[in-house]
């Protein structure tokens, strides 16, 4: 299954991620950020503002607004073939993701790693929206990867 890109109101995307609306306007004009206009309005790559909000704001992957949506998980244990089942990952993944600290491990008994569901909601969700496999997802940081190349849409 294919995810096409989000793409939201200027002025709500600044609101959003928390970055002034001049400075995006600016960033659109430098080809920065890909923008289009929908109903006579002008709409940026949610993506992109995604990207420069935590390049310029040092955002963590818990201030954004798809890790906020599953908040209420936080601390919450699952198993990593639970975890599997539910989010529809392979546990191999998840356990990557937990060794490059993507995913908190929150207890281990004997074999089995407790992973922090707040952690594995968001990623899997990332993971979801990039359609195909061996794509580079995060930054080691453990927010969503934005490729360095993009074009400008009008």
């Amino acid at each position: 299954m294919v995810t096409l890109p989000t793409f939201l109101p200027v002025a709500e995307a600044a609101r959003k991620y928390g970055l002034d609306e001049a400075r995006l306007r600016a960033l659109i004009e430098k080809g920065k950020i890909r923008a289009g206009v929908v109903a006579g309005e002008m709409v940026v790559s949610e993506e992109e503002v995604r990207g420069q909000a935590i390049e310029e704001k040092g955002l963590h992957k818990e201030d954004l607004p798809e890790y906020q949506k599953h908040a209420h998980l936080k601390g919450q244990a699952i198993w990593i073939r639970e975890a599997e089942r539910s989010y529809g990952v392979p546990a191999e993944t998840l356990s990557t993701w937990a060794k490059k600290g993507y995913i908190r491990i929150v207890g281990k008994k004997g074999n089995k790693v407790l992973l922090d569901e707040a952690d594995v909601a968001y990623c899997s969700d990332v993971y979801r929206k990039s359609g195909k496999q061996g794509r580079i997802l995060f930054n080691p940081d453990g927010t969503p990867y934005k490729p360095k190349t993009t074009s400008l849409v009008m």
